[in-house]
């Protein structure tokens, strides 16, 4: 008994301080595109409570997942999800066919709606793989698969409905640099998320007692 109270005090602590990290992260996100991009304030509280979603999944999951919590592992298991995604703009690309360009989607100032509905049944399938693959690679069992299933399609619905539409959207050589600008985002995001989580909880990854907790 005493064990399971100290598991999911453990996990618990995952989770709250992937929320907390999620949400900063996005904050952060937000300061940035200000900068460099253009100005999302109004859309902030929605931004940071998905980032606080993103961050209590990945933080929940990793800790199911992960026999001996350490520093090293914990941004493998981060930089795993930015491949992914990546991944998903990649099969995306080579997929679909352009239907509409950056100019339309700038000037319709609005989630693309249409090009998501196309992509859904890549971005289900997509999902669905990502899922079994990083289970393949950490999982030992259906109750941790549910766990990643849940957590890959939080993170695909919150970020990566957009990745997904890429192959749909015409874009010329000379604006190449908005892919990687777009990809260079999500990377800064799951970074700063990955920093301030390891920041917060750098004790219990360093501790041998932790890993006792996960259960098996």
């Amino acid at each position: 008994m005493q064990t399971r109270n100290i598991h999911e005090q453990s996990v618990g602590s995952y989770i709250r301080t992937g929320a907390i990290a999620g949400a900063v992260s996005a904050f952060v996100f937000a300061v940035i595109h200000h900068i460099f991009i253009s100005d999302i304030w109004f859309s902030l509280i929605m931004m940071m409570a998905a980032g606080a979603l993103c961050g209590l999944c990945i933080g929940w999951s990793y800790a199911f997942l992960v026999k001996a919590p350490s520093i090293g592992s914990w941004w493998k298991y981060n930089m795993l999800y930015v491949a992914l995604l990546a991944l998903l703009g990649v099969t995306s690309i080579f997929m679909f066919e352009p239907i509409t360009t950056i100019a339309a989607l700038v000037e319709a100032n609005e989630p693309p709606g249409e090009l998501i509905g196309q992509a859904l049944p890549l971005t289900a399938v997509f999902t669905l793989l990502a899922a079994v693959l990083v289970s393949l690679l950490y999982g030992q069992n259906w109750r941790q698969f549910g766990v990643v299933l849940l957590s890959c399609t939080v993170l695909v619905l919150l970020l990566g409905l957009n990745v997904s539409v890429l192959g749909l959207v015409y874009i010329p050589r000379g604006s190449l640099f908005l892919i990687l600008e777009f990809f260079g985002l999500i990377l800064v995001l799951n970074v700063v998320y990955a920093a301030v989580f390891t920041a917060l909880e750098r004790k219990s990854m360093l501790s041998p007692e932790y890993s006792a907790t996960i259960p098996r």
